[in-house]
């Protein structure tokens, strides 16, 4: 019995000893493929000869810093900055040497409205010049007595970037609505301190786009002749500077008295730095007193007295364009005072018709 004991005991360690040997093989092909596989991981990857930078993407699509590989270099954008380029970086693939720009002044242009019956004509007609100037343009539309939603929704429709405020004064201790209006913004531009060339804009007037241009050339304060119709409305005249080259040397003007006035120009014939508003030891003025157009002068003096307290003389204005000799925006007043509109600028019911078919 016990040699019969002995031998199954054998006969059990040899099957575990072939067993043994059956594994062994796959487990060394196992452990084999595991360290080549780890080593090949470990080694970047590169093709055609590029660099292992260049064949390097972004994994995560939601990354706040997006790659943009290039045949020089790799230019990041980051959304939390502006695009900075540096001048190594300039260069795309297909095109020349692209030289950085400076940015473009902002331009402020402040526009005074009110209910009337051309309202919507003209400023439709106004949006469309702007819509047409590069950016950056801020249209500040200073609305009196409040904000109605005809012009609520009609500059939301412009796809021009504005501000709609609303004057909200009582009309009886008023002498002057666009007066109000103004100064208005010209609070808002101070709060804010808004960095660029203001310009008034009235929604009546006509402009060329070459206004615009000139505009971001001004320095401290620019100025140029205004054409207007006169109160007869027979003839066209003239209001604004006389220039040699940039240099205001007299001015245009159909006064009878000629010395009324310190300065002879119209709203729209000026435009000015508004960090004069907000800053006035950058420019030296004598007075940290609030810029603003006064409501207590004669009409026609709103003008000449806020342009005092912008500039000394005329030594510190720039005549545009050149030589003073090109009209840009033209004052008209063609509208008549007792017109009639439909409420809400719309038409309620279908209109008879004149010749019938």
């Amino acid at each position: 019995m016990s040699w019969m004991k002995m031998a199954s005991a054998r006969q059990g360690l040899d099957r575990s000893k072939a067993r043994m040997q059956i594994l062994r093989k796959p487990f060394f092909h196992f452990v084999l493929c595991f360290f080549v596989g780890f080593g090949i991981g470990l080694t970047p990857l590169s093709s055609g000869g590029g660099s292992a930078r260049e064949q390097q993407r972004p994994r995560d699509s939601f990354t706040a810093a997006k790659r943009i590989a290039t045949e020089e270099q790799v230019v990041i954008l980051d959304s939390s900055s502006p695009l900075e380029i540096s001048a190594n970086s300039s260069r795309f693939p297909g095109q020349g040497r692209m030289p950085l720009q400076d940015p473009k002044k902002l331009l402020i242009i402040v526009t005074p409205t009110y209910t009337r019956p051309f309202q919507a004509m003209y400023l439709t007609r106004l949006a469309h010049t702007l819509k047409l100037v590069d950016p950056p343009l801020l249209w500040i539309v200073v609305e009196m007595p409040g904000q109605s939603l005809e012009t609520a929704s009609l500059l939301r429709k412009t796809g021009v970037m504005y501000r709609h405020l609303a004057c909200e004064k009582n009309l009886t201790n008023i002498k002057d609505r666009g007066t109000q209006q103004r100064n208005l913004a010209l609070q808002h531009i101070e709060i804010h301190q808004l960095d660029g060339i203001v310009y008034f804009a009235d929604d009546d007037n006509f402009y060329s786009l070459e206004l615009f241009d000139q505009l971001r050339e001004i320095k401290r304060f620019g100025t140029w002749p205004v054409a207007m119709l006169a109160h007869s409305k027979s003839k066209t005249i003239l209001e604004g500077p006389v220039c040699d080259g940039h240099k205001v040397t007299g001015w245009h003007t159909n006064e009878k008295s000629k010395r009324l006035r310190r300065f002879h120009v119209d709203m729209s014939g000026f435009g000015f730095n508004s960090t004069i508003l907000w800053d006035p030891r950058r420019w030296k003025r004598p007075t940290t007193q609030p810029v603003r157009q006064l409501d207590t002068v004669k009409e026609g003096f709103q003008e000449t007295t806020f342009i005092e307290q912008l500039v000394e003389d005329e030594n510190q204005m720039e005549g545009l364009p050149s030589g003073c000799s090109k009209i840009m925006v033209w004052h008209l007043h063609l509208e008549s005072q007792i017109a009639s509109y439909p409420p809400n600028w719309k038409m309620d019911k279908f209109l008879e018709p004149v010749i019938h078919l």
